[in-house]
């Protein structure tokens, strides 16, 4: 019996261009919503899964209250979708799904870990020069 071949850097591909479309689209469409409580959102990422059903929005925010962006978000998610099929060229518009992107606050705590290693190193190193 023969193996079937299948061409996963194909699918890659295609679902690394889907990532970027939905990106592209979800982000021109935030420009022109016009909410205050909204505030500053820019997209991350955005990932669909294998099936196309649900994709993945990764927001990042300097608001102090990521939940309420997540709901002001899904407040547009009707929008958003509308938007998606009739600029995208897909059979079925996935389900949005967002979340906060996790990196970012990742590396606002990295940032303060190395800011308090340099704070101690400074401190270590004055405790020695002085007499």
């Amino acid at each position: 019996m023969a193996r079937r071949r299948t061409n996963r850097t194909k699918d890659y591909q295609r679902s690394a261009r889907l990532n970027e479309l939905l990106r592209e689209v979800i982000a021109e469409e935030l420009e022109k919503i016009d909410d205050d409580e909204l505030g500053m959102v820019s997209i991350s990422a955005v990932q669909v899964d294998n099936e196309l059903t649900k994709a993945r929005i990764y927001l990042s925010t300097l608001a102090e209250e990521p939940d309420l962006v997540l709901s002001q978000m899904n407040r547009y998610k009707g929008k958003l979708r509308k938007a998606i099929g009739s600029q995208a060229r897909i059979r079925r518009v996935p389900e949005l799904v967002f979340s906060i992107d996790p990196a970012i606050t990742t590396g606002g705590r990295i940032d303060e870990i190395l800011s308090e290693i340099e704070a101690k190193k400074n401190r270590t190193t004055n405790d020695e020069t002085q007499p």
